[in-house]
């Protein structure tokens, strides 16, 4: 993760606003870096900071319904180590809503690639 790019860095403030309670501070930082990316990439990684404060869980589900398109979107290598959080986000958000069998279906791509990827570090 290029941790230069400002949109991650905007994130990286927010985690760090979050971290210290200031939730208006992380919310304002979030939803800027999702009004300043300039690809799909920034857009995947904002969007799926931005559904962390949304106010119902439908829109929560939508924003991370964004995150998840635009990361499909990018297409590449940046984007691979994020998808577990995307799909667990994506569970959380069906399981919130009351939709376990869609909630579950999120959770396993999830635990598939987490698997796939501990496998991957076993044959090194």
């Amino acid at each position: 993760m290029d941790t230069s790019n400002p949109i991650i860095q905007l994130c990286m403030e927010g985690c760090r606003a979050e971290f210290e309670r200031r939730l208006d501070d992380a919310r304002h930082l979030y939803q800027q870096a999702w009004d300043a990316h300039t690809d799909d990439y920034e857009a995947c990684i904002a969007a799926h900071y931005v559904a962390r404060f949304q106010e119902s869980p439908e829109e929560a589900l939508r924003w991370n319904q964004v995150a998840l398109e635009r990361a499909d979107l990018v297409n590449d290598e940046r984007v691979r180590e994020f998808y577990p959080s995307l799909y667990l986000n994506m569970g959380k958000s069906h399981e919130t809503l009351g939709d376990p069998l869609e909630a579950q279906r999120y959770f396993k791509l999830a635990a598939d690639l987490i698997a796939e990827d501990l496998t991957g570090l076993a044959d090194l």
